[in-house]
């Protein structure tokens, strides 16, 4: 997890995991509604804009996102008029890293936005691997003080 200044109105909060599997097969996860569906919820296409459902979210709510960017199998850039998101996915050491990037106006929102990133990128792990997801409770206590500390020292 990282937090990084790229310009004055831009901070890149990055949250990564790695999987041991070919780029492709993590990209199905990340980049298709059916692969999407196991750990963040189920997205239709229609031209430019993604209709994304947050399953895990009380009352399950959808918005649309436009998408900015799909370079296949490394990149999904998706941005509303309140987010700006990248999944970037890279091989390292023969296995396949997935960066989830979420671009801050203030990087103060880190430290509500992190913790639940992590929450969705362990069910990531999770659902690729077959075992049960993991439940929000405590990610907020685990994560909010790292990610407060981390935009104190930008």
């Amino acid at each position: 997890m990282t937090l990084t200044r790229i310009s004055p109105d831009d901070v890149e909060l990055v949250v990564t995991r790695r999987f041991d599997a070919p780029i492709e097969e993590v990209w199905q996860s990340v980049a298709t509604s059916q692969g999407t569906t196991t750990w963040y919820g189920p997205f239709t296409r229609e031209g430019d804009t993604a209709h994304v459902t947050m399953a895990f979210e009380d009352g399950a709510p959808v918005f649309a996102m436009h998408i900015d960017a799909c370079e296949e199998p490394t990149r999904v850039e998706l941005s509303s008029d309140d987010f700006h998101l990248e999944l970037r996915l890279s091989v390292v050491d023969d296995a396949t890293e997935v960066a989830l990037v979420h671009h801050l106006a203030d990087p103060a929102l880190a430290a509500m936005f992190g913790p639940g990133w992590e929450y969705y990128l362990d069910n990531l792990v999770a659902a690729r691997a077959g075992t049960p997801l993991p439940q929000f409770d405590g990610y907020e206590s685990r994560f909010a003080a790292h990610y407060a500390q981390l935009a104190e020292e930008l």
